[in-house]
C-alpha cells in the first residue's frame, strides 16, 4: 500500500514515528517527506495504518489519509527513511509552530551530557517556525544549518530507539548554539551566562534576553517603576513570566479553563484577573483588573527560574515603542539595558508572544503569534489571494488551495520598520505555500502605510487590487472563524475604520455576506475635533458631545480654547465609533483623564461595566442612526460610576442587538455576531449575549481568529477569495 498523510506532518517527528511502527510490525518499505505531505510505501498496509494512527506524535495532526495499491519490490529487505523530496505538489504544507520545551527535555537538562544546556529539544518540542527558512523541514533549511551535528548527536539522530531519532535540530553543548552575557557596551561578562544574568536581575538590574522568536526586556517585580521610567512606558501593562502554575495561582484568580491555556504547549500570555489589593500587580497594569501571565517555554527560561529566588519576572518584548521586536544582537545594544543574554542561533522569523483571554469557553486572541502561528483556516474557495490587513495590530494573510494562512502578529503599521516586517512575513507565506495571488486585498483607508506594498505585490504577480471596507472585513473574519459561508448579521464595534462615506466608523450593525454587506444602523456621528488629536486627547470627545447637547461640562479647556475647538469641530470628520464612546465615558466619570496607549480609556472602563448592575437608560434609532450624545447629559464625575456607565452602555447595545436580531430573523436565522476590538471587553460581550438571549438568539463570537484588527487580513482574504 502507498499511504499519503497530509496535515501537520513536518517537523513533528512524523517520519521517525512511522519508522518505529513499521519496524515493530516487521514491515518492508520506506517513508519520505514530499514537502506538503508524508508518503509511506509499505507491505503490510492496513495493519501498519491501524497501528500508526494510534501512536501519532504529540504535535502531529492528520487532515487526510490517501491510500492506493502499491507493491514493495522484493529487493527491499527492511524499512527505511528516504530523503525529502522538494517536488511541486498540488497540496500545501502545514508549517510547524514553536512548542514549549517538553518535560522529558527539562529532565535531560538536569543530568547527563545536556545538563544545563538551554537548547535541549526533541521531536516533541522546541522552535520550528522561528528558525525555518524553507520546506521540507530539514536541518539544512533551518538556522541549525550553521551547527553540524557532532558524532554523539549523529548517533542519537540515527537510533530509532532514541527520542531524538531524525530530530532535525538535535544538538548538545559540543555542537550546538550557546549563550553569552554582555554588558551595555557589548563587552562579555565572565561566568555562567544564565546564572550571572539571574544574579544581576535580583540585584535590581534591567536586562534583555534572547529567546526563540525575539528578545525580552526583563526585571524583577520590585523594579517596575524604574522600568517604566527607563522604557518610557507610563501606564501600559507589562506581562509577567512566572515560575510555574502554583505561582500563577498566587498572583491571580485563575480558572481551570485559563490554567489549561496557560500550561498548554503553546505557552501564550493569558490575561488573568489579579488578586485584589496587590500593589505590585497594580503597578504592572494600572487601573485594569487583569494582568498578562505566561510560563517559561524555552530551555533558557526554565534554567533561569531554576536559579532565581523570585517566582516572577517582568517579560516584555524588546523593541523601541511602535517598532518591531529586535532580533539582531548588535542592534539590541541601542536599547541601553544593563546586560544582555544573547545566543548565536539566528532568529529567521520573528514571533512575538501570543496574547489571549477567555470569555466563557471562547478564546479571544488579542495577538496570535508564537506557538499559534503558522496555522490555517479552511474555506471552500481554492484560488490564491493575499491580504495586507489594516493599520493597528497588523497581520497579513495568504490563501491558497482552500486554506487561509495568517501571518504572525506584525505590530502597528505606522511604526518604523513595521510595513517592511509585514512585507517580509507575507512574502515568506507566499514562498512557503508556492502561491501566486490573483487578488491583493487592502483596507479602504488611503493613508495606510501597507498600501504601497500591496501595489508592488500586485504589479509583480499581475493581480487585481481590491479595497475592502474595514468593518465588513471584521464581519467576514468572524464568518471564517465560525465556518459560516452564507450570511451573518454582526455588531462590529471598535475604535475606528474608514467608512464608505469617508467618516470614521466603529459602532455598526452590518448584514454581511462574503459578496457584500448592508449597513443597517450605526451610532450617532460625533466630531473628532482635530482628527487624530481627539483620539489621544479624550477631553475633545466630551467637548464634542457637549456641543451636540448644547451643554458645557468641565473639560479643562479655557474659553478661548473652546471657541477655537468649536470652530474646528465644524470641519472635523465624524465618528460612529463605540470605542470613542467608551473613551468619552472614561473621561466623563474620572476613570481615565488621559490616553497614554492604544485602548487605555476603554480598558480602564471594563472594571466599571457590570452586566447585572445597571441603571435604566434608553435611546432610539432614526433613519438608521442610534442616538448616543443625549446619554451624556448630566453625566459627571462619580466615586462609583458602575451602575451609571453600565446602564448607558447597555442601552446602546440593546438598540443595536434589537436591530441585528430583527435582520437575522428576517433571514430565517437564530444567531447574530459580535466582532471588533471592543468585543475583547468581556462585560460588553456578556451584555450582548444576555440581550440576544432575551430575543431568542444566540451570539457568535471569535474563538480562533483575533477579534480586533489582527483578524482583518483574514476577512479581507475571504472576501477576495469569493470575488476570485
Amino acid at each position: 500500500m502507498r499511504i499519503v498523510f497530509r496535515g501537520t506532518v513536518q517537523g513533528v517527528g512524523f517520519r521517525p514515528a512511522v519508522y518505529r511502527t513499521a519496524v515493530s510490525l516487521g514491515c518492508r518499505g520506506s517513508v519520505r517527506n514530499d514537502g506538503s505531505s508524508v508518503t509511506v510505501e509499505v507491505d503490510k498496509g492496513e495493519e501498519f495504518l491501524e497501528a500508526f494512527l494510534k501512536e501519532l506524535p504529540p504535535l502531529a495532526h492528520v487532515d487526510s489519509v490517501e491510500k492506493s495499491e502499491y507493491t514493495v519490490p522484493d529487493s527491499v529487505k527492511g524499512f527505511t527513511i528516504a530523503g525529502s523530496s522538494r517536488s511541486a505538489s498540488e497540496h500545501i504544507p502545514s508549517i510547524p509552530a514553536d512548542t514549549a520545551v517538553c518535560p522529558e527535555c527539562i529532565a535531560d537538562m538536569k543530568h547527563g551530557r545536556r545538563k544545563g544546556y538551554p537548547f535541549t529539544t526533541c521531536t516533541d518540542c522546541g522552535p520550528r517556525f522561528t528558525l525555518l527558512e524553507a520546506l521540507p523541514y530539514d536541518r539544512e533549511r533551518t538556522a541549525m544549518a550553521a551547527f553540524p551535528r557532532c558524532f554523539r548527536c549523529g548517533e542519537e539522530y540515527s537510533d530509532p530507539s532514541k527520542r531524538r531519532f531524525h530530530h532535525q535540530t538535535i544538538c548538545c553543548p559540543v555542537c550546538g548554539p550557546s549563550y553569552r552575557l554582555v554588558d551595555s557596551q557589548g563587552n562579555q561578562i565572565e561566568g555562567d551566562p544564565i546564572a550571572t544574568f539571574a544574579s544581576m536581575l535580583e540585584e535590581g538590574k534591567i536586562g534583555i534576553s534572547k529567546g526563540w522568536g525575539g528578545m525580552h526586556i526583563s526585571c524583577t517585580l520590585g523594579r517596575v517603576k524604574e522600568l517604566r521610567e527607563w522604557y518610557g512606558r507610563k501606564y501600559k501593562p507589562f506581562a509577567i513570566m512566572v515560575r510555574d502554575a502554583e505561582a500563577a495561582e498566587r498572583y491571580t484568580d485563575i480558572t481551570p479553563e485559563e490554567m489549561e491555556q496557560l500550561t498548554s504547549p503553546q505557552r501564550p500570555i493569558v490575561l488573568l484577573r489579579k488578586k485584589r489589593n496587590d500593589e505590585t500587580l497594580e503597578l504592572l497594569s494600572p487601573g485594569i483588573d487583569t494582568v498578562g501571565v505566561f510560563l517559561p517555554y524555552t530551555g533558557m527560561q526554565v534554567l533561569l527560574f531554576d536559579i532565581l529566588k523570585t517566582d516572577a519576572l517582568v517579560m516584555t518584548s524588546a523593541n523601541p515603542p511602535g517598532e518591531p521586536m529586535i532580533t539582531d544582537d548588535n542592534e539590541i545594544l541601542n536599547l541601553g539595558a544593563d546586560m544582555y543574554l544573547l545566543h548565536d542561533q539566528e532568529i529567521i522569523n520573528r514571533a512575538d508572544d501570543s496574547v489571549l483571554r477567555l470569555c466563557g469557553e471562547d478564546v479571544f486572541f488579542l495577538r496570535k503569534s508564537r506557538g499559534n502561528i503558522p496555522c490555517y483556516y479552511t474555506v471552500d474557495e481554492k484560488e490564491d489571494v493575499a491580504a495586507v490587513g489594516a493599520q493597528e495590530n497588523l497581520a497579513g494573510a495568504v490563501a491558497s488551495k482552500g486554506r487561509i494562512y495568517p501571518t504572525q502578529y506584525i505590530g502597528n503599521g505606522e511604526g518604523m520598520g513595521v510595513p517592511e516586517y509585514l512585507e517580509e512575513a507575507v512574502r515568506l507565506q507566499i514562498r512557503l505555500l508556492g502561491a501566486r495571488p490573483s487578488i491583493i486585498a487592502e483596507d479602504l483607508h488611503l493613508a495606510y502605510l501597507n498600501r504601497p506594498f500591496a501595489r508592488r505585490l500586485a504589479e509583480e504577480t499581475g493581480a487585481e487590487i481590491v479595497d475592502v471596507q474595514h468593518h465588513w472585513a471584521h464581519g467576514a473574519s468572524l464568518m471564517v472563524d465560525r465556518g459560516i459561508t452564507d450570511h451573518l448579521t454582526v455588531l462590529t464595534l471598535d475604535g475606528t475604520g474608514h467608512g464608505d462615506d469617508g467618516k470614521a466608523w466603529g459602532g455598526e450593525v452590518l448584514s454581511c455576506t462574503l459578496e457584500g454587506y448592508k449597513r443597517l444602523a450605526h451610532l450617532e456621528y460625533i466630531p473628532l475635533i482635530g482628527g487624530q488629536k481627539a483620539v489621544h486627547d479624550i477631553r475633545r470627545l466630551r467637548l464634542a458631545i457637549d456641543m451636540i447637547n448644547g451643554e458645557r461640562s468641565n473639560t479643562g479647556f479655557s474659553d478661548q480654547e473652546v471657541s477655537i475647538l468649536t470652530k474646528l469641530a465644524n470641519n472635523s470628520v465624524g465618528t460612529s465609533s463605540f470605542g470613542r464612546i467608551l473613551d468619552a465615558l472614561a473621561y466623563s466619570t474620572g476613570v481615565c483623564s488621559e490616553r497614554t496607549y492604544d485602548g487605555e480609556p476603554a480598558m480602564r472602563m471594563e472594571r466599571y461595566l457590570d452586566p447585572s448592575d445597571y441603571e435604566d437608560y434608553s435611546t432610539e434609532t432614526r433613519n438608521g442612526v442610534i442616538s448616543t450624545a443625549h446619554l451624556f447629559s448630566g453625566l459627571g464625575r462619580m466615586k462609583d460610576p458602575t451602575a451609571e456607565v453600565s446602564g448607558i452602555v447597555r442601552a446602546i447595545l440593546s438598540e443595536m442587538v434589537d436591530i441585528a436580531c430583527d435582520d437575522a430573523a428576517s433571514n430565517g436565522e437564530s444567531r447574530i455576531g459580535i466582532t471588533g476590538g471592543v468585543s475583547y471587553n468581556v462585560p460588553i460581550t456578556l451584555m450582548v449575549r444576555d440581550l440576544a438571549k432575551a430575543r431568542g438568539m444566540d451570539v457568535v463570537t471569535h474563538c480562533r481568529i483575533p477579534n480586533g484588527d489582527g483578524g482583518i487580513s483574514t476577512g479581507q482574504a475571504a472576501i477576495a477569495l469569493r470575488r476570485a
